[in-house]
């Protein structure tokens, strides 16, 4: 008797896509690279990675055309649009968030990891509240 290992299926970047379709989610068409994927008012931008999916924003709530990254300041959580605009996260919208990602990586066939199973991950966090701690080394006193 011969043995034969089953060949390796090469999925493209349209036949995930057509995956995420079937899912539910909402598809946009290419631009400047990237793919929207959106389902109930959360999305995240997608591009063709090393022989996969690259996810080139985290899942966030749409926002007049943009995703808000979600914040968590310590105090509070928000979502930031990269133009500025900010809103209050709530209950619903990280529950929502946790959901879309969890189906998301589900549907490209990726793997949920335990950590990010736990809840939902935060884009940015800032917790000391410190003026420009984010924005590289401060100008020190000595010089």
């Amino acid at each position: 008797m011969f043995f034969r290992r089953e060949r390796p299926k090469t999925v493209s970047f349209n036949d995930r896509l057509d995956k995420v379709r079937s899912a539910g989610f909402t598809v946009a068409p290419p631009s400047a690279g990237t793919v929207r994927v959106s389902r109930n008012g959360i999305a995240a931008d997608l591009a063709e990675g090393n022989g996969g999916v690259e996810v080139v924003s985290r899942a966030g709530v749409e926002m007049n055309g943009e995703i808000g990254a979600l914040i968590d300041g310590g105090y509070q959580k928000l979502f930031r649009t990269p133009s500025g605009k900010q809103r209050p996260a709530l209950a619903q919208d990280l529950k929502a968030i946790h959901d879309f990602e969890e189906d998301l990586k589900e549907a490209l066939g990726e793997q949920s990891y335990y950590n990010e199973s736990l809840g939902t991950v935060s884009t940015y966090y800032i917790y000391d509240r410190v003026a420009n701690r984010d924005r590289g080394v401060p100008k020190r006193a000595w010089e």
